[in-house]
């Protein structure tokens, strides 16, 4: 069984000082124990990138890219790529109208498409909410997990 995280379960992943990340690292052993596949998207790197490499008081991390870029290699290599396809394009612009998507949400719609498109039914995050509007997906909370 594959299950995307979300960006916000890999922000707190690869921060040890996040109150959630012992937490995390349990989750994902257990669930790698379990023979789960732990996927991300191009998307959520993109979005790690961002909030590692954004200013403190702009809500970010205020880190280096090269100390981003040592983040982002360790998402790598330990979990699975789904890769962008052009069906995703597709099924993104569709569900925009389906599930009426505006502002921010285009994000969390796009992360559903891939979902759709690559198989993968579970999403590990801390918004579940954000993704209830999806059919067919599951959102995990890791509080569900722990």
């Amino acid at each position: 069984m594959k299950i995307l995280l979300d960006t916000n379960i890999l922000l707190r992943w690869l921060e040890p000082e996040n109150p959630d990340h012992i937490l995390l690292v349990a989750i994902l052993e257990r669930l790698l124990a379990e023979q789960k596949e732990l996927c991300y998207t191009s998307q959520n790197l993109g979005e790690f990138w961002n909030t590692l490499t954004r200013p403190i008081e702009r809500n970010g991390f205020g880190l280096s890219p090269a100390l981003a870029d040592r983040r982002a290699h360790s998402i790598e290599t330990r979990l699975t790529l789904l890769p962008d396809l052009p069906s995703i394009h597709t099924v993104w612009r569709q569900l925009l109208v389906k599930c009426e998507i505006s502002g921010v949400q285009v994000h969390d719609a796009r992360l559903a498409a891939s979902m759709y498109v690559h198989g993968v039914k579970h999403i590990l995050t801390f918004n579940a909410r954000d993704f209830s509007r999806f059919d067919g997906i599951k959102a995990i909370a890791p509080a569900q997990r722990s």
